[in-house]
């Protein structure tokens, strides 16, 4: 494919927050995977990156490797994408072991004819010339956070320029699975992290509300604030 050539199109069900994740199978640095297969019932973060051996994403793998116990004990599974062979990712797990000083276990999935990154609309339409050798459009740096019913809660988007931020991916997941936890009465203010107050859903009735959280307060009507429960 030239520059000159049409762009790819994505996918025809473009994803969204809510959108099904779109199941696929693929030869991966830890064999063939099914993705839902995989996930059986836990929540995935899945990211993609643009190329092997690239300096940025090679810090973030590593980074991901080292957090992989915390999404673990958080029961969810991690699981990467770039746009190159079997070959090369096993090659570059070395480097970013040797880097970062991680151990990388989760699978990195292959995908140099990028099918799976058009399924997950993960192609570069802003930058025509973030391309491989061969002229084929490389993979954009997302990040999607699906829960066990394969259902897209995060999506994150980075330019080539910016480094994630594999704190906040935790902190996300984090504020997502209270909010299951508490069939979502209670969602998170800015910069929250856990141990922080939350906010109690303006839609719950107040003699509910005082139920379920009675140390709530009120700083307007629209805003109640809360310790989080203990249970």
């Amino acid at each position: 494919m030239s520059l000159s050539q049409p762009l790819p199109k994505p996918s025809e069900t473009t994803i969204r927050l809510g959108s099904k994740a779109p199941n696929f199978t693929a030869q991966t640095s830890n064999g063939p995977v099914t993705f839902y297969d995989y996930q059986g019932d836990s929540w995935v973060v899945l990211f993609s990156h643009p190329d092997d051996f690239t300096p940025v994403c090679t810090t973030e793998l590593g980074a991901f490797a080292k957090l992989e116990p915390e999404f673990s004990k958080r029961n969810t599974k991690l699981i990467g994408l770039s746009a190159n062979t079997v070959e090369k990712h096993e090659a570059w797990i070395k480097d970013i072991n040797e880097v970062t000083g991680a151990h990388l276990t989760f699978p990195i999935i292959a995908d140099p004819k990028r099918e799976i990154a058009l399924k997950f609309d993960m192609i570069d339409y802003q930058d025509a010339t973030n391309v491989d050798d061969k002229g084929v459009q490389l993979t954009i740096r997302s990040v999607f956070v699906i829960d066990p019913t394969h259902t897209v809660r995060l999506i994150i988007t980075y330019p080539a320029s910016v480094g994630r931020n594999t704190a906040e991916v935790l902190r996300v997941l984090d504020s997502l699975q209270l909010s299951e936890k508490h069939n979502k009465t209670l969602t998170t203010p800015v910069n929250w992290v856990p141990g922080d107050d939350v906010i109690v859903v303006p839609t719950l009735p107040e003699e509910k509300a005082r139920k379920l959280y009675p140390n709530f307060r009120s700083v307007k009507p629209y805003l109640r604030l809360s310790p989080l429960p203990n249970n």
